[in-house]
């Protein structure tokens, strides 16, 4: 992958309440992240500073189970933040980020 591809905004953008987020790009990768997966590692400070010291980021005691996603905006062309049905909203998830967590093994040759 080419440092332009990985900054390329995708093509489609399909969010899943109930299962999770699908990305595809102009070069034909696709990309499917899991609700546990993003929640997890929700790229903001405070999750970030969680995960640093070995603490839970979700679900903690009083998380609602299942897991779902309430809302999701895009932030321009650089990525998207999506809102949980625990509340949590501050996480903005750069699609640089998501296509590094997805980087086709074709790479790798």
């Amino acid at each position: 992958m080419t440092e332009n591809q990985a900054s390329e905004t995708p093509t489609g953008v399909e969010v899943d309440r109930e299962r999770g987020l699908t990305l595809s790009w102009a070069d034909g990768a696709t990309a499917a992240f899991g609700l546990e997966e993003l929640r997890v590692n929700c790229p903001c400070a405070e999750c970030r500073g969680l995960r640093e010291r070995d603490l839970p980021v979700w679900p903690k005691p009083a998380s609602p189970q299942p897991l779902r996603i309430e809302d999701a905006e895009l932030i321009g062309a650089w990525g998207i933040t999506l809102r949980w049905n625990d509340g949590h909203s501050t996480g903005i998830f750069s699609w640089d980020l998501l296509r590094q967590w997805r980087a086709p093994d074709a790479e790798n040759g």
